[in-house]
């Protein structure tokens, strides 16, 4: 006999949005039921952004040791390492059990009932879990189903045709990879492959790799790119494979095919919202193109059904989907709150890395905007010297009139730490002479933000 549940709060999707949601809820007192049908924690946790950057460290540290194997200029000699890529998966595994076993940790303090179970959806009021012979009347619906991989209907996948959820728990390493897609997911695998001692080639349809940032401060992660070895072939399409030679057919800017030769194909063009497979078209709700219209307090179309995270559309970001689900925590406990951040950071943890936050000198431009733009090179900083890695600059964005800063991008050597730096500026309405007159530690990355501030101003110290 079905059992029926009641409560406040119901959340399809324990993702970083969906999980945040449920601890913010439960602190405010809010019955909260929370409904995940794979482990909690969702692509992010799991098969995402901490996986590939545990895989990505790994990567480091052995391309570091092999360097040194070879005599480096710091003094260090080692012998040529090995590795065990088995006991690389298990320790990324370790990473990630510890992080999904503390979310249901918070969750069970914070008096959260979490069903393992798949959610389909009968109405805003009402959801059945199907296997669990369960149903749950609700007052709110969050909806945080999250994203999944973009197919290629010519490339399915199967056999040595992998998405980036076996990328990042492989059994053993391909001599040959290619990855289809040039954006950060497929670059930031394929730069840990070919570091992994892997032949890596570049499939990207469009004139360069990471197409959605400038060429300006994409160019030191080409040098990059090229300097490991990585095979580049822009503007070309794919076609299709053939499993008996085990050849990906591609067609150059020419029209004239080529067949390359591979072990595996990571196909990482993208991420879509997911909308299917929980009866979400019962609830008729508005759509923006392949996400769910919301308004700027996370509410879609139906009262009392919010979404929110990637189902919401771009930026498809972990960290927008955690600030948006503690909003609706709050405002259904009755606080005023509305979704209206100055800058999101996006993040890129290629080698070197890349940041970017608030407006880019090009979107300035497109909004009118007359700015001064200033690049401040880690070339000429004493701690990316310390750190081998002077490639990359800091760029600040401001406004000519009143030298308000509108954006921040970075490339280099763990500039990923300096969003939160960037964010904050633009969050609290910094102006230059507020970034340049505020005293930044030395030696760190860092001062490269401060210079950047003081050569907009015109009197920069270091260069």
């Amino acid at each position: 006999m079905q059992q029926t549940l009641n409560t406040t709060l119901l959340i399809i999707g324990g993702g970083p949005g969906g999980y945040v949601a449920a601890i913010r809820a439960g602190q405010l007192g809010i019955s909260t039921i929370l409904v995940e049908g794979q482990a909690l924690g969702g692509t992010c946790l799991n098969i995402g952004c901490i996986p590939s950057k545990a895989l990505i460290h790994v990567a480091e540290q052995f391309q570091q040791t092999r360097h040194h194997s070879q005599g480096s200029a710091l003094g260090i000699n080692v012998a040529a390492p090995t590795l065990d890529i088995g006991k690389s998966v298990e320790w990324k595994d370790g990473i990630v059990d510890r992080l999904t076993t503390g979310v249901a940790a918070l969750l069970k303090k914070h008096k959260v009932q979490v069903i393992h179970g798949w959610a389909r959806v009968v109405d805003g009021k009402t959801v059945d879990i199907e296997g669990a012979d369960t149903r749950i009347q609700c007052e709110h619906l969050l909806l945080a189903t999250g994203s999944k991989s973009v197919n290629l209907p010519m490339l399915p996948l199967g056999g040595p045709i992998i998405s980036s959820t076996e990328a990042l728990a492989p059994k053993a390493l391909p001599k040959r990879l290619i990855v289809v897609g040039g954006g950060y997911i497929g670059l930031e695998l394929g730069i840990a492959y070919r570091k992994l001692g892997a032949e890596v080639s570049v499939v990207e349809a469009q004139e360069r790799i990471l197409p959605a940032y400038d060429s300006e401060l994409t160019q030191p992660v080409l040098e990059s790119v090229k300097q490991l070895g990585i095979k580049l072939y822009l503007k070309h399409s794919v076609e299709g494979f053939d499993a008996g030679t085990n050849t990906l057919q591609v067609r150059d800017p020419n029209g004239d095919s080529l067949n390359l030769e591979t072990d595996q194909v990571l196909v990482a063009v993208g991420r879509k919202p997911n909308t299917q497979g929980w009866n979400l078209e019962a609830l008729n709700l508005e759509m923006n193109g392949s996400a769910l219209r919301i308004d700027q307090r996370c509410q879609t179309s139906m009262r009392n059904v919010w979404a929110i995270g990637d189902l919401a559309g771009e930026p498809m970001l972990a960290h927008r989907a955690m600030a948006q689900g503690e909003m609706v925590a709050e405002l259904i406990a009755g606080q005023h709150r509305e979704f209206n951040p100055t800058a999101i950071a996006a993040v890129c943890f290629t080698d070197p890395e890349l940041v970017v936050v608030g407006k880019t000198p090009d979107e300035a431009k497109a909004a009118g905007l007359d700015c001064i733009v200033s690049s401040f090179p880690f070339a000429a900083n004493g701690r990316a010297m310390t750190l081998e890695s002077k490639s990359g600059f800091v760029r600040v964005v401001a406004r000519r009139d009143n030298h308000l800063i509108v954006g921040w991008q970075a490339v280099g050597v763990g500039v990923s730490e300096l969003s939160t730096a960037f964010g904050q500026s633009l969050e609290m309405g910094a102006r230059l002479e507020d970034i340049a007159g505020t005293i930044h530690a030395h030696p760190t990355l860092g001062e490269a933000v401060q210079e950047a501030a003081l050569r907009a101003l015109g009197h920069a110290l270091h260069l």
